[in-house]
C-alpha cells in the first residue's frame, strides 16, 4: 500500500490488519524526491496493491510549481509503481489506484457516473494522466481498478477537519451560489467499498461516492445545525476567486453530482448513504 500513513490509508491499514491481513507499506525515500526506491523492494507475490499516494491538494493559490507537483506525484508515482509491478514474475492479482471525481470537472446539475466523460479543468487533466499511468499492468493481465473518490468524511483529518474551525466559529454558509453539487462519502463506507472491490471481480472505473450528493448550501446548513451554529456566512464567487485563484473554481465552486453506479449494480450497500448520518459518525470523538 502506498499512502498508508494518510487520512485514508492509515484507517484502511488498521481495518485490514484487524482482519488478519498483512499490509506492506511503501515508504518514500529520504527527502521524498524519488518517491520509492522500488529496486530495493521485494514486491513479488502480493495479492493486491492499493495505491493512494499523491501530493496533497491545498486550499490555497496554486503556483505553477505546486501544480507540477500535484500532477507529477500522481502521474509519475503511478507510472513508477505500475511499471515495477508489471515486470514481476508474480505481479499482484489486482491493482487498485485512487483517483478523484475531479475527473468530471464542473458539470452543473448533470448526473455523472462511470461512463461520463472528462471535464475541462486542471484537476480533470490530472485525473486523466493519473488513471492512464497504470496501463502497463492491464497489458500484463492484472485486474486494474481506478477508483474516483468523492470528498471523504471521517474523524481526525480530511476536508471536514479543515472546515470545522470555521463552522464552529459560525462561519459556515453559502459559498458562491451554494447550488453546486457536492459529492461525498463516509470514510467507513470508502474502506468497505475498497474491500468489496478487492474481493469481487470489479475492474475499470469505480466512483466511490454516496448515492445522495447534496448541494453546497445543504451541506453547510446540515453541518452548522449539527454543531449548533448559524449558517449565515456568504462568500461570493469573486471573493473566493480573489483569495484562491483557480483552486476556488476547481475545489469549492465546481459542481459534481457523481453517483456510484458500478458499486450499487455490483451489490454494494452503503452504511452511511445520507449526509446527516455520515457527519454524525465523523463528528464522534
Amino acid at each position: 500500500m502506498s499512502g498508508a500513513s494518510g487520512f485514508i490509508g492509515g484507517s484502511l491499514s488498521s481495518y485490514f490488519t484487524s482482519k488478519n491481513h498483512t499490509i506492506y507499506k511503501l515508504v518514500r525515500s529520504v527527502g521524498g524526491t524519488d518517491l520509492w526506491n522500488l529496486e530495493k523492494e521485494d514486491l513479488e507475490g502480493f495479492d493486491a496493491c492499493i495505491h493512494l499516494a499523491g501530493e496533497p491538494l491545498t486550499l490555497a493559490r496554486w503556483s505553477e510549481v505546486k501544480k507540477e507537483r500535484i500532477l507529477e506525484s500522481r502521474k509519475r508515482g503511478t507510472l513508477l509503481l505500475a511499471n515495477a509491478l508489471a515486470k514481476l514474475n508474480r505481479p499482484p492479482k489486482v491493482f487498485l489506484s485512487a483517483s478523484a471525481i475531479g475527473f468530471y470537472g464542473d458539470r452543473g446539475d448533470e448526473i455523472l457516473d462511470e461512463k461520463s466523460g472528462k471535464g475541462e479543468s486542471f484537476l480533470a487533466d490530472v485525473c486523466r494522466e493519473w488513471e492512464s499511468a497504470s496501463r502497463s499492468l492491464e497489458e500484463r493481465g492484472v485486474r486494474v481498478v481506478r477508483t474516483r473518490f468523492a470528498m471523504v468524511l471521517g474523524p481526525g483529518g480530511g476536508a471536514l477537519q479543515k472546515m470545522l474551525p470555521f463552522y464552529r466559529l459560525g462561519l459556515g454558509g453559502r459559498l458562491g451560489s451554494g447550488r453546486q453539487w457536492m459529492s461525498w462519502v463516509a470514510r467507513d463506507d470508502l474502506i468497505r467499498a475498497i474491500e468489496f472491490i478487492l474481493v469481487n471481480d470489479i475492474r475499470g472505473i469505480v466512483n466511490i461516492a454516496s448515492p445522495h450528493p447534496v448541494r453546497q448550501e445543504e451541506f453547510a446548513r446540515t453541518l452548522s445545525e449539527m454543531l449548533h451554529r448559524p449558517a449565515i456566512f456568504r462568500a461570493p464567487k469573486w471573493v473566493l476567486r480573489l483569495l484562491l485563484g483557480e483552486a476556488a473554481d476547481q475545489m469549492i465552486l465546481a459542481s459534481a453530482r457523481a453517483l456510484p453506479r458500478v458499486l450499487e449494480s455490483s451489490g454494494f450497500s452503503f452504511q452511511y448513504p445520507y449526509l446527516r448520518d455520515a457527519l454524525e459518525k465523523a463528528l464522534q470523538k
